[in-house]
């Protein structure tokens, strides 16, 4: 009985050491791979800095104005004025729904105040 305790208790250990060294391999690919994620939000962060920058560099008044004058004959645009805006008072704003307090409003107690 003593030595099928034994066996028993060496063939746990044993799976256990198996069980632990393919964790440890699982772990080292995970850790791996969320390595290459990070490098690779890295990589998105910088194209989109890049992008950003150029978008900035690209929408410079100036060189919008350059190119409205340049294709005024095609797309006829104008610079803005103030007197194109609407004024405040002008903006259509929803109507809020209309409340009717003439009608009784039933209250439920909850046997607290009492």
């Amino acid at each position: 009985m003593r030595s099928l305790l034994f066996l028993l208790t060496a063939l746990a250990v044993i799976g256990t050491g198996y069980w632990a060294y393919h964790e440890n391999y699982a772990t080292q690919a995970e850790l791996d791979r969320v390595d290459d994620l990070r490098r690779q939000i890295g990589e998105a962060r910088e194209r989109l800095a890049i992008l950003n920058a150029e978008w900035a560099y690209l929408n410079r008044p100036d060189r919008l104005r350059d190119l409205a004058e340049l294709n005024f004959d095609r797309l006829g645009l104008l610079p803005l004025r103030p007197d194109q805006f609407g004024a405040v008072d002008q903006v259509a704003y929803p109507l809020p729904p209309e409340v009717d307090v003439t009608q009784p409003i039933d209250v439920i107690s909850t046997g607290a105040d009492q």
